[in-house]
This record gives structure tokens, sequence and C-alpha cells, in this order.
């Protein structure tokens, strides 16, 4: 299997358990660090979705929006005190970094 198999097959599973996954009760309607926390996991899950539904791949827009909302959870994780608000964050915060490491689509 080749990185962007492996790629894809890791990211896929994370989803699955992300989807699977109550959104933590405290962090709904919060803002850490003025990051509006729903509006954090709906902008990344967007870029995840897109990433896997192109075969790996995010346009320039959506890397720019994966890259500054990576920054915010960056910015939020270290705030978190809550198990189960850690562990959702860091999930979603390996799903970023693993499809914002494909550059953006290739042109025909």
């Amino acid at each position: 299997m080749d990185g962007s198999n492996e790629a894809q097959a890791t990211v896929g599973k994370l989803w699955e358990e992300h989807l699977a996954a109550a959104f933590p009760t405290a962090l709904r309607g919060a803002e850490a660090a003025g990051i509006d926390m729903v509006m954090l996991d709906a902008d990344i899950a967007g870029c995840v979705l897109t990433w896997q539904n192109t075969g790996g791949y995010l346009d320039a827009d959506r890397q720019r929006i994966l890259r500054s909302r990576l920054s915010d959870l960056d910015r939020v994780l270290p705030l978190l005190v809550e198990t189960n608000e850690i562990h959702y964050s860091q999930r979603l915060r390996l799903l970023a970094v693993l499809t914002s490491e494909h550059g953006p689509a290739p042109t025909n």
C-alpha cells in the first residue's frame, strides 16, 4: 500500500470513529480562545469529507481553511480539561493533519 492509500485508509478509520463519537456536550455553544468550537469542528469535518470524496485532494481554498483551523485547534487543545473533549479534539486534529498533508487538487 503506498503512502496515499495508507493515508486514505487511516483517515477512513478515524473518520468512522469521529462520526460515531458524540460532540462533547460542554463544547456545544462554547468558545475557547475566542474560537467557536462547533464551527471549528464543522469546518475541519467539511474539509475531511471533501478530501475523502475527491480521492485525497483539496483545492487551495480548502487547504487554506484547513491550515487556519488546524492553527485554531492547536490554540484550543491546551485549554481543554475533560478527557472526552481532549480525545475528540485530538482525533479531529489528526484528521486535519493527515488531510492537510496533500496538496491542492491537480489542474487539468
